[in-house]
């Protein structure tokens, strides 16, 4: 037990860096409303001394509405600061800042989710838990909703990629005024809409971190949009002859999927290690004459899961969108993207509010409206840079994970757009590996969860909301593994990854298994004990 102790102390000591202070805490979370009322276009709301331990409660209905949490417990000891900030005469973000009694001398910027529009308060509890002085936005608007992009240009511009940076110029300038002397280092952690903002900063404003952690990014967002349109092409209202049941999706297509692919890497153990090499036939399912129809798919069901799993190519003969990848079919997204008997939200309000207008018919989108989007690219929102040659001059630090079981945006994209920074900036892998490192997690959804070991300190919900020595060990952490890279120079080749029984870390651990730097593979010995990570390398 001591030892344990001991050890929580020296991380808690790593992460708390070189930042000493002697100023009075609450007195300088009284004054920072009249302080910051400086800041251009700023309008501060309040600022509050919060104890750890707190439940916060959020009273904003259209974020309630879109799975953002209502209430949150902090971590630690901090001034709560609330404000907006007007980006132009027509827009404006709102905004909070986290300030923890114990700053580490670190910055910290959240990122947020799908088309929102809502303020990640568990990330920046996470945020100001490990030290940080953590702020996040609204990204423009309230809500999950597109609506408020119609004919509001500048609105747009602040969910494409001003709300983040705004948030990062006037954060940091709180930061410095509460603190009395300026950060030491700059971060960022986001997935999702959030991935894709982390590299938006990177390419357009590589001067904002030192290290950026990102995952699942939304990269070549046009057409992302496209390809969730496209689902309801291929499957159609369910009374279509193509249509399949969440149930078909879940236990039908996800175990045959299993059936085919699960062995390849060695194990049976209900994880595709390595999607592509799963060369996924659904032709199997094809019912027989006389056969049950539940327990198969007729012909024209097996020619919509091919083209399920096919890549997308515009009018001109060039990819749009690869491929899915098989292994995700048992997930929660199923029912969001395949199933609702219409076009997917995202992509409803994406055709509805930016690309075309609300009278627009989107049960009848096609190619050729696709091909419109993707020439639109409102703000270069396909974030798809390849020169990051700005933000690698000025050694930040760039880590991406992506899970493998993700059928909400391919983690065959985030590949290609490694592979186009790669031959953009020439670089081989070895060099790639100096400023931005990409690891592929078998086995995880979107984001979390999923059947593989998804959890390694990825955010709040990946410690199990519990910062102990053993979860923010960088060894298993990914954002202090990215804080250990920027500040130590020791860049992480692994990430060791959990999966706990039932996902609750109380019953005791399943599994653990280090997940690769790509290009390299994770390989199981074929001769250890599977649930350990030492039966597997990185080849």
């Amino acid at each position: 037990m001591l030892g344990k102790f001991l050890f929580l102390q020296t991380i808690l000591l790593w992460l708390s860096g070189i930042y000493a202070t002697s100023f009075d805490f609450d007195s300088a979370c009284d004054n920072i409303t009249s302080q910051a009322a400086s800041i251009a276009n700023t309008t501060i709301f309040f600022s509050e001394v919060v104890p750890a331990g707190t439940n916060l409660s959020f009273d904003n209905p259209t974020c309630d509405a879109t799975g953002v949490a209502s209430f949150q417990v902090t971590l630690a000891d901090m001034c709560r600061v609330a404000l907006s900030v007007s980006t132009s005469d027509q827009s404006g973000i709102a905004m909070e800042a986290w300030l923890p009694r114990n700053w580490t001398g670190r910055f910290l910027s959240t990122g947020n989710g799908g088309l929102g529009g809502c303020i990640q308060y568990a990330d920046m509890a996470y945020g100001a838990g490990l030290g940080f002085a953590t702020v996040g936005a609204n990204n423009g608007h309230n809500g999950s909703s597109g609506q408020p992009f119609f004919d509001h240009p500048e609105v747009l511009a602040d969910y494409v990629f001003r709300s983040v940076h705004t948030n990062v110029l006037v954060g940091e300038e709180i930061t410095k005024m509460f603190y009395g002397s300026p950060h030491r280092f700059s971060y960022y952690f986001g997935c999702s809409t959030g991935g894709r903002q982390g590299f938006k900063s990177v390419q357009d404003f590589p001067d904002d971190f030192d290290g950026v952690l990102v995952g699942s990014p939304g990269l070549n967002y046009n057409n992302l949009m496209s390809y969730f349109g496209r689902y309801f092409n291929i499957l159609g209202t369910p009374d279509s002859p193509s249509f399949i049941t969440a149930d078909q999706w879940s236990n039908l297509i996800h175990e045959n999927v299993l059936k085919q692919c699960d062995a390849i890497d060695g194990v049976a153990d209900g994880i595709i290690e390595d999607p592509s090499l799963c060369d996924y036939k659904p032709e199997e399912l094809i019912c027989i004459p006389g056969s049950n129809s539940s327990d198969c798919l007729t012909a024209t069901q097996a020619a919509a899961v091919r083209q399920v799993f096919s890549p997308m190519y515009d009018l001109r003969g060039n990819l749009m969108f690869p491929k899915l990848r098989p292994g995700g079919e048992d997930t929660v997204y199923v029912e969001l993207i395949f199933t609702g008997g219409t076009p997917v939200s995202f992509t409803s309000d994406w055709f509805h509010y930016v690309v075309f207008d609300p009278s627009f018919d989107v049960t009848k989108l096609d190619l050729a409206d696709y091909q419109h989007a993707e020439d639109l690219n409102p703000f270069n929102i396909a974030t798809f840079k390849g020169d990051l040659s700005a933000f690698r001059s000025r050694n930040g630090k760039v880590m991406v994970y992506h899970g493998q079981a993700d059928i909400l945006g391919s983690p065959v994209e985030t590949e290609l757009y490694y592979n186009h920074v790669a031959r953009t900036m020439g670089l081989p892998p070895t060099k790639m590996d100096d400023f931005m490192r990409f690891f592929r997690i078998s086995g995880m959804s979107h984001c979390v969860t999923g059947d593989g070991a998804w959890q390694f300190g990825q955010n709040l919900l990946a410690v199990g909301g519990n910062l102990t020595a053993e979860n923010l060990n960088p060894d298993r952490n990914a954002l202090t593994a990215l804080v250990r890279w920027v500040e130590e120079g020791i860049a992480p080749d692994t990430l060791l990854g959990t999966k706990y029984v039932n996902d609750t870390p109380e019953l005791g651990v399943e599994f653990s298994r280090r997940h690769c730097r790509y290009p390299l593979r994770n390989t199981y010995d074929r001769t250890g004990d599977s649930t350990v990570p030492e039966s597997w390398s990185c080849q």
